[in-house]
């Protein structure tokens, strides 16, 4: 697949430095292409829809905004939503996103024994954005990797 200038640009500011300190492809050494394509198949063969997804962490953060920065349990989940100041760009210069995080694990297993990324979500407003506009989750090793396992697991 060739790569167009649009993408080109954007996959640059994903680097570490660029945007975030820490960038948005983590110690995986795909491509963000190849990324992108091989989470859209995990997506499908889960029978997850990147919108759905969306729909969902969206509404986990707003229920979870309501703890004010302490965990809270939304059915069987315990989800903390937390804000710093300023903005963040999307890498694909379509629009500026709120720096916060939120946490989504098991309600019933306490938060110090969750790993992220293994029992453990984590994602921001930038993060939902990417997903349900570019379908990208994020390199592996990446702070808020949006994993489509434990996304399967975590919220469906």
């Amino acid at each position: 697949m060739k790569q167009s200038p649009a993408d080109k640009q954007a996959f640059q500011k994903m680097l570490p430095g660029v945007i975030t300190a820490v960038g948005f492809l983590g110690d995986d050494d795909r491509s963000p292409e190849r990324i992108i394509e091989e989470d859209g198949i995990f997506f499908d063969e889960l029978g997850l829809d990147f919108d759905m997804v969306a729909d969902t962490l969206e509404e986990l953060q707003r229920r979870g905004e309501a703890g004010l920065g302490e965990p809270i349990t939304v059915g069987e989940l315990l989800v903390q939503s937390g804000d710093a100041r300023g903005m963040l760009p999307c890498p694909w210069g379509d629009g500026f996103f709120h720096k916060n995080a939120v946490s989504v694990s098991p309600a019933d297993v306490p938060l110090e024994s969750c790993v992220e990324g293994e029992g453990m979500l984590i994602y921001s407003e930038l993060s939902v954005h990417m997903l349900r506009v570019h379908h990208f989750c994020q390199g592996r090793g990446s702070p808020f990797r949006l994993e489509p396992a434990l996304i399967k697991r975590l919220l469906f």
